[in-house]
């Protein structure tokens, strides 16, 4: 029998788990979804009613299934459960949990559902309500999108409503007191007359009842912790050096391994291993789906065994020079490829026709992932039973396609997510874990940590797409008239979906998002996609399609401006028809005193992206020194609907910002020979702290709908910089790495 067989028995036979000892809660009681997947392993003591909250006599644990890669994910989660429940966050302990479908991201429809334009605005699509359907069903535990927050907001709060209302009433129960009389404070309930009663004295009479769900959330006036600074819950152990990542977990017993498989990402045709197998600590050399691993006593020495192989590598699967992968680009701009055509409004073709129309191309790279912790992933292999550690954003994924490996049921796969030392989308991947799955199978009962080199990450990197753009666009009375974009990308969705063996009907929003969706009021507005033929690998990189296109779209829309002799700011707050939008460009100019002058050989440049329906507007300012361009200042304002916690939103912005200003200066992965040219960050550079700017950042709370902020900050930030060098220099930057066109100090 399945594991959700399992559940939804016993959640029909026991109802609420009517087990002594101890109790569990969440959203799920109360709008009655998928089976809690707590009832499924309860230690003696334990009992189990939702999937969110936990509590027996020893203490309180919040389950937060978003995966955290360092942005605060399970701070995020647990403060908006211990808002409700009234707790405080070093009354808790974070547990990711198990993967189950009751974890099933409800927000990603949203991404994943396009929208189309209307006269008065955007509308979803009546994809959305299958998305949502689907989203449950296929039970999506998926950490990404910036949908951990818009996810988490409701359903975690009404999971701490329901636990706390149910405690309560436990209490009066216990005691015979009015539930009406009863309050709650830091974990316990307050009794008439001033006595208390600890949630976890509690929870062994809470778990012989039905959990009540009638529940109301507090009045956001009366909130202890949401909108406030708060201390993360992982702070102390980052600041110390102690806390644990996926890189440093150990077992008894366990091996390390490292890969090579194909640079050229095609087959092996074969190896010999003897030098190898010859070294100190080598324990054995295995073969893997197309290529090889060393497994050895410690990581540096499998490291040094399995690049000491001699393989003979097949061809590559793909166009073996960079200038190829350029060129079939530039050929899939005409109807054949065409993927997608969300905004066409006006006439472009009559307004252009006569017109004295305004031309430009534009180009970005390849980009690698790259997060500081090496990538890894620790599986022991039995007769009955994988154990899987390691940090992912895709828990279901892995414990799927590690079941088909080993031909054991889904039941018998157990995923324990690690906290990662960055993702930015990497972690959408499960590689690593399918090779260490196929080593452990050739070593049964033993763990094996399988870790890669930078240089095989980097080489082996399912990387950003690369993309082009072509626009044409025409000006009239001192306004911006016509504006035509097309985009051409390979199918990043059909590339990620295609690993997972998942289909990938219809059009490709990627392609076009963070381009159609931009609520400019252009009379003659046209964003057209078009699908180029599958090339390198490609996968989710932080922002997806948006972190190009949103330098795309704002370039050539700062260019037409430019040409129609306008204000950058005030053409584009005059053509912003969308409230919560035209604030932010509102806040990023007045917070840059836009209009006054900057200073000589100094620039200012802004620039706006409606991605992931988050409104960001970016003021970046330069300095000109003899040819070389300093960043000094960078200012933005963001329209979330929500700020959960202001310090955590503030450093989240800034990273992100520096994150997309270095690789728009300096990254870049170019194919050579059939293979990534580059293998470690000497080569792959990032932004320098000597060139990080001051970054002043400002969260506005005027929509009606809560956002995320993983992503939506990096889309406008090349194009503010380019903007920016622009009017420093007079030199219009199109194609990233900006660094091949100008020198940065």
């Amino acid at each position: 029998m399945s594991r959700i067989g399992k559940i939804a028995r016993r959640t029909f036979l026991v109802g609420s788990a009517a087990v002594v000892g101890g109790v569990a809660f969440g959203y799920y009681a109360y709008k009655r979804p998928p089976a809690n997947p707590l009832l499924t392993d309860l230690d003696e003591g334990e009992a189990a009613l939702t999937p969110y909250v936990k509590i027996d006599n020893s203490g309180i644990t919040l389950i937060t299934p978003r995966a955290d890669s360092g942005q605060g994910a399970y701070h995020v989660q647990a403060a908006l459960i211990a808002e409700e429940l009234d707790v405080e966050l070093d009354q808790v302990t974070v547990d990711p949990g198990m993967p189950d479908p009751a974890y099933y991201n409800t927000a990603l429809s949203a991404e994943a559902a396009p929208f189309r334009s209307t006269d008065d605005g955007f509308a979803a699509n009546s994809t959305r309500g299958i998305m949502d359907a689907m989203m449950k069903f296929l039970g999506m535990q998926i950490t990404g999108g910036s949908t951990t927050v818009p996810d988490s907001f409701e359903k975690l709060r009404l999971a701490g409503a329901v636990a706390r209302e149910t405690l309560k009433a436990a209490a009066a129960k216990k005691t015979g007191a009015d539930i009406a009389d009863l309050t709650t404070e830091k974990g316990a309930v307050i009794l008439p007359g001033g006595g208390t009663l600890a949630y976890t004295e509690l929870a062994a009479t809470a778990a012989t009842m039905d959990p009540v769900n009638d529940v109301t959330l507090r009045d956001p006036s009366t909130w202890r912790l949401v909108g406030k600074e708060m201390e993360r819950v992982d702070i102390v152990a980052k600041s110390t050096g102690t806390q644990a990542y996926g890189i440093d977990f150990e077992i008894d017993g366990m091996v390390h391994a490292s890969v090579r498989t194909s640079p050229c990402r095609g087959m092996m045709n074969g190896f010999d291993a003897e030098a190898a197998r010859q070294m100190r600590g080598v324990i054995d050399i295995v073969q893997v789906k197309d290529g090889v691993a060393a497994v050895a006593d410690n990581t540096w020495r499998a490291i040094q065994a399995v690049n000491a192989i001699d393989v003979d590598w097949g061809p590559a699967a793909y166009p073996s020079e960079q200038a190829e992968h350029w060129q079939a680009l530039s050929d899939s701009f005409n109807a054949d490829q065409q993927d997608s055509q969300f905004r066409d409004d006006g006439d472009v073709e009559a307004a252009l026709d006569g017109a004295e129309a305004i031309t430009a191309e534009y180009r970005a790279p390849y980009l690698a992932h790259a997060p500081l912790e090496p990538i890894s992933a620790v599986v022991q292999v039995t007769d009955d039973r994988v154990d899987v550690w390691t940090g992912t954003q895709i828990p279901r994924f892995v414990q799927t396609n590690v079941a088909k490996l080993t031909g054991l049921d889904t039941d018998q796969v157990f995923v324990h997510v690690l906290m990662m030392g960055g993702s930015f989308g990497h972690r959408l991947e499960d590689r690593v874990v399918r090779e260490a799955t196929e080593i452990a199978m050739q070593m049964k009962g033993t763990p094996v940590k399988l870790t890669y080199s930078r240089e095989e990450d980097t080489i082996q990197n399912d990387t950003r797409q690369i993309a082009m753009a072509r626009g044409r666009g025409a000006v009239k009375d001192g306004k911006v008239d016509a504006y035509d974009l097309g985009i051409a990308m390979p199918s990043v969705v059909a590339s990620q979906m295609g690993r997972q063996g998942l289909p990938t009907p219809g059009p490709d929003l990627q392609i076009v998002a963070g381009a159609w969706e931009q609520p400019m009021q252009i009379p003659n507005y046209r964003v057209t996609g078009y699908r180029a033929p599958e090339l390198a690998p490609i996968s989710s990189w932080r922002s997806v399609g948006a972190s190009t296109n949103g330098f795309f779209h704002d370039v050539f829309l700062d260019e037409l401006i430019h040409a129609a002799g306008a204000d950058p700011m005030e053409e584009r707050l005059r053509l912003c028809w969308h409230d919560p939008s035209h604030k932010t460009l509102e806040a990023v100019a007045e917070m840059s005193n836009w209009g006054s002058d900057p200073g000589p050989n100094k620039g200012r440049g802004v620039a706006f992206c409606m991605s992931f329906g988050v409104p960001t507007a970016e003021v970046v300012e330069v300095t000109n020194q003899n040819g070389a361009i300093r960043i000094d200042k960078v200012w933005v304002a963001v329209e979330v609907g929500r700020v959960i916690d202001p310090v955590n939103f503030d450093n989240m912005v800034q990273g992100g910002i520096v994150w997309a200003l270095g690789h728009a200066m300096n990254s870049e992965i170019t194919i050579a020979d059939g293979m990534a040219e580059q293998r470690n960050y000497f080569d792959f550079e990032g932004m320098r702290l000597s060139q990080a700017p001051d970054i002043f950042v400002k969260g506005l709370e005027n929509g009606d709908t809560v956002r995320g902020m993983g992503e939506p900050m990096v889309p406008p930030a090349a194009a503010a910089l380019s903007n920016a060098i622009f009017a420093a220099t007079g030199q219009r930057i199109r194609k990233m790495p900006m660094n091949r066109h100008i020198d940065f100090v």
